[in-house]
């Protein structure tokens, strides 16, 4: 037998995964038991926790939107301002900001490094747009 436990913010959202991480252990034979408590000492503690995580997943954004900004100068320095290249830089920038929005939806208690993640990522899309520009206007003149 294998003990676990794991905290997480008290609303719908978490009771749905809580269920469905029950139903599946218990599909696979196993036993689990979903609980509701109080905490009686050491709050303060679980929330930097939350806190640490969401500050962690942020600053990976952060990190990542400096790789895609080096990835675009990459293009302006070898002059290749080409549609598919566009598109496979618009792909990357959604992924970027869908990562943003899940990180966002575990960050129930406002991490701190959102600002700073929230801020990189429209750096990068005025950055995808001023080359939009440029692939726009190369390839109109017929580059």
């Amino acid at each position: 037998m294998q003990n676990a436990a794991a905290a997480l913010p008290a609303n719908a959202a978490s009771e749905r995964a809580l269920r469905l991480l029950r139903n599946e252990i218990v599909d696979m034979s196993g036993t689990a038991v979903l609980l509701s408590c109080e905490v009686l000492a050491g709050g303060a503690d679980v929330m930097e926790a939350f806190q640490a995580a969401r500050d962690d997943e942020y600053e990976e954004i952060v990190d990542r939107c400096r790789d895609f900004e080096a990835g675009l100068q990459k293009e302006y320095v070898a002059e290749h301002f080409t549609y598919p290249e566009l598109e496979e830089n618009d792909v990357d920038l959604a992924k970027l900001q869908q990562w943003f929005a899940k990180v966002g939806d575990r960050d129930v208690f406002g991490a701190a490094g959102r600002a700073a993640a929230e801020k990189a990522l429209e750096v990068c899309a005025h950055r995808l747009e001023e080359y939009a520009a440029r692939v726009y206007a190369e390839e109109g003149e017929g580059h």
